[in-house]
């Protein structure tokens, strides 16, 4: 190995090692991003009715946090209200669902649970798995001046990515080949129209899973139907594992009513899902990137797993702008268009694969 090539072997090997140190922030700078290009296609499309650049973007930001303080004025203090009495409820459905194990665990004999091997842990540490839950979810939230801290830099960088995108472009443009800048132009503009596809077909369909979600549970009579709705609606957000995680929080409630509505509970949220698969996406995301389910399943666990809590709601976009990237670089510009040649420039013929290309050639 050469020198030059040693160099720059270790500079990559040190810019992976600081990214991965800085693999938080990075992360609030990519959903920086994401925010600036949602917005900069509002403020594009205010300046088709020849709107300056400035007025543009205040009309752009003002409509979104009007669109939040509408949100939280209507909906936080009946959410507010009905959480003050989940603290009241959720004890009397722990209790409940602690009876129902300890009848689990009479029932069942003793050479049965040891036939079926995990069941009896399964059974014995639901508790103790419930209160590792609530422990954890109090600790996130002791952690609230890290997050203000992380919240303040997203709004900061958001708003500088906006006022003025040009030059961050441009100096992004800059690091790829002169030949190919226009190319890379090209990229980022299918970049961002992938996003807002994305992001305006993830609202939408979070607005509707609340709202049936809100009006099954009002029919079942289960309590803090606002809360759960809610919650439905927002982990709507984190494909595939979102939904599942929803049906936790109504099912425990349920079991303070009557057994057999937990049941219910789970039918319900598993026919709004289905519901969602087979009517809601195919209509409202025709514009959203097409990346299959078992990409985003996978992204959402590697996510999770590497970057925590941030990874797993930044997980859908990274990988569609990956998957533009690798559609675009990898694919059209560089595999579509690979050939062999020989020595003498010449192009080889092609493999023959069955009997009757071999004819065709001998003919």
């Amino acid at each position: 190995m050469r020198l030059g090539q040693l160099i720059g072997f270790l500079a990559l090997v040190i810019c992976l090692y600081i990214s991965w140190q800085i693999r938080q922030i990075l992360l609030v700078i990519f959903a920086a991003i994401v925010l600036a290009t949602i917005l900069n296609q509002i403020a594009i499309f205010f300046q088709r009715f020849r709107i300056k650049r400035g007025i543009a973007v205040t009309i752009s930001v003002v409509l979104v946090l009007l669109v939040l303080v509408g949100f939280f004025a209507l909906i936080v203090p009946r959410l507010v209200e009905q959480l003050q009495q989940f603290s009241d409820i959720m004890p009397m459905a722990l209790e409940r669902l602690r009876s129902w194990n300890n009848w689990l665990l009479n029932v069942i004999p003793d050479q049965m649970l040891e036939n079926i091997r995990g069941l009896r842990y399964i059974t014995q540490g639901l508790q103790s798995w419930l209160d590792q839950l609530i422990n954890n979810f109090f600790s996130l939230l002791s952690r609230s001046l890290s997050i203000a801290l992380g919240l303040l830099l997203f709004v900061a960088l958001t708003i500088m990515l906006l006022v003025n995108p040009a030059p961050y472009r441009q100096g992004f443009i800059l690091l790829f080949p002169a030949f190919y800048r226009r190319r890379i132009d090209q990229i980022l503009d299918k970049c961002a129209a992938s996003l807002t596809g994305w992001i305006k077909g993830t609202l939408l369909t979070m607005l509707l899973i609340a709202t049936l979600s809100y009006i099954g549970l009002l029919i079942l009579g289960i309590p803090l139907p606002l809360v759960n709705a809610a919650l439905a609606g927002l982990l709507e957000f984190i494909p595939n594992l979102g939904p599942t995680l929803s049906v936790i929080p109504p099912a425990l409630l349920a079991l303070s009513v009557a057994p057999w509505k937990t049941a219910a509970v789970v039918a319900l949220y598993f026919g709004i899902q289905q519901f969602e698969s087979l009517v809601i996406l195919p209509f409202i995301m025709k514009s959203q990137a097409d990346v299959l389910p078992a990409v985003t399943l996978v992204a959402v666990v590697i996510c999770g797993n590497f970057f925590g809590f941030l990874g797993v709601f930044l997980a859908v976009p990274l990988v569609i702008v990956l998957q533009t990237w690798i559609k675009e670089v990898l694919v059209k510009d560089i595999l579509n268009n690979w050939q062999e040649y020989k020595k003498d420039n010449q192009v080889t013929q092609p493999l023959i694969t069955d009997n009757k290309q071999a004819n065709s050639v001998l003919k």
